[in-house]
């Protein structure tokens, strides 16, 4: 698992929309990079959907989410169709995405907070789906008040 204060690794992946999206494209803004054992499971669909409710929060804090598993872009396009999904889920099917940022093995639920600058902010090494969006929300709140300090 990647520390706080670390540069984030870098990543390209494809999206359920077929587009390719790299960390270095969201330079300057804040990115959630959530890690998800598998499309429409029931923990993995209630956190999808709470971020989902809580998206125009996560657009007024500058904040990008992207969402990581390794379903395929077809499974991924199903899953953001079905619950209207306003974010980027990437596929990492060959996992390189999953294993740099240390949520291999069983496909652990962790989220990373990457800073504007590309610096991991925060890391939630053991996501509760019911709580993440909010915890996530609570946690830009003051990391953005102490870098306006």
């Amino acid at each position: 698992m990647l520390q706080i204060g670390t540069k984030s690794p870098l990543f390209e992946g494809i999206d359920q929309d077929e587009k390719t999206h790299t960390l270095s494209q969201y330079q300057g803004s804040w990115v959630l990079l959530y890690f998800y054992p598998r499309d429409s499971t029931p923990g993995c669909t209630e956190e999808a959907c709470l971020l989902r409710d809580n998206y125009s929060d996560f657009e007024a804090m500058n904040t990008v989410v992207i969402g990581v598993s390794p379903d395929s872009v077809h499974s991924h396009s199903r899953f953001a169709i079905r619950h209207e999904l306003p974010f980027t889920l990437i596929s990492d099917t060959e996992k390189n995405i999953i294993t740099d940022y240390g949520a291999d093995g069983d496909m652990k639920r962790i989220s990373y907070l990457i800073d504007p600058k590309g610096m991991i902010a925060k890391v939630y090494p053991s996501v509760k789906p019911a709580k993440h969006a909010q915890e996530v929300l609570d946690d830009l709140t003051q990391l953005q008040l102490q870098t306006t300090t």
